[in-house]
C-alpha cells in the first residue's frame, strides 16, 4: 500500500468516526427530549437505534485491524489507529447511556414529574457539544481545543451537584417521590458519565499528537 492510499484509508476512518459521533449525539439528544416530553415512542426509537451504533463500532474496529495488517504503519499511524479504535468504545458507551435514559423514560412516561426538568436539558446541551467538539478536535489533532472541551466538564459537575441536592431535598420532604427522584438521579449520572467519555476522547487526541498519556478526568 502506498503512502497516499494509506492516508486515504485513514481519512475514511475519520469519516466513519464522525458518522458514529453524530449518531451518538443524536441518540443522546433524542433520549433527553423523550424524557422532557415523556415521549415513549421516541424512547423506543433510541433503543432500536442502538444496534446501528454497535454495528458501526464493529465495522470501524475491523477496518482498524485490517489497516494494521496491510503494512507496518509508522508510530504516528499506529497511534491514530489505536486511538480511533479506543474512541469507538467511548462513543458506544455514550450511546448505551442514551439507551439507559430511554429506559427510564419508559418507566416514568405516565407519571407527573415532581419538578420541571429544566437543568437536565442544560446538561444535555453541554454534553452534546462535548461529543461533536471532541471528535472534531481529534480529527484536526487540536490539543488546545481538547483542553477547552475538558473545561466544559466543570459546568456539568456544577449542574450535577445542583440537581443532586435538589432531588435529595425533595425526597427528604416526601418519601413517596423516592422512585422517580432516584430515576432522575440516574439520568444526571448517565449524562455526567457521557461527559467523562468525551474527556477520554480529548485525552486520546493529546496522546495522538504528543505520544504521552495525560489524565484529564478529575
Amino acid at each position: 500500500m502506498t503512502r497516499e492510499s494509506f492516508d486515504k484509508e485513514l481519512g475514511l476512518l475519520n469519516e466513519d468516526l464522525l458518522k458514529m459521533a453524530l449518531l451518538t449525539k443524536e441518540q443522546m439528544h433524542n433520549a433527553v427530549v423523550a424524557l422532557v416530553e415523556q415521549d415513549g415512542e421516541l424512547a423506543e426509537k433510541v433503543k432500536e437505534q442502538d444496534d446501528v451504533i454497535d454495528n458501526l463500532q464493529q465495522e470501524i474496529e475491523d477496518k482498524c485491524i485490517k489497516l494494521i495488517a496491510k503494512e507496518q504503519p509508522l508510530a504516528i499511524d499506529l497511534r491514530t489507529i489505536f486511538s480511533t479504535a479506543k474512541i469507538t468504545q467511548d462513543l458506544e458507551r455514550m450511546a448505551d447511556h442514551a439507551v439507559d435514559i430511554a429506559r427510564i423514560v419508559i418507566r416514568l412516561k405516565d407519571e407527573k414529574y415532581i419538578k420541571p426538568l429544566v437543568d437536565i436539558p442544560k446538561i444535555s446541551k453541554i454534553v452534546e457539544k462535548m461529543i461533536s467538539s471532541s471528535i472534531a478536535a481529534f480529527i484536526d489533532k487540536d490539543i488546545v481545543e481538547s483542553y477547552k472541551i475538558c473545561k466544559m466538564d466543570d459546568e456539568i459537575d456544577e449542574l450535577y451537584r445542583s440537581i443532586f441536592s435538589q432531588l435529595l431535598y425533595l425526597m427528604s420532604k416526601d418519601m413517596s417521590i423516592t422512585n422517580q427522584a432516584s430515576q432522575l438521579l440516574f439520568v444526571i449520572k448517565y449524562l455526567e458519565r457521557v461527559a467523562d467519555h468525551a474527556t477520554n476522547i480529548c485525552e486520546g487526541t493529546i496522546y495522538l499528537v504528543t505520544g504521552e498519556y495525560e489524565s484529564l478526568n478529575r
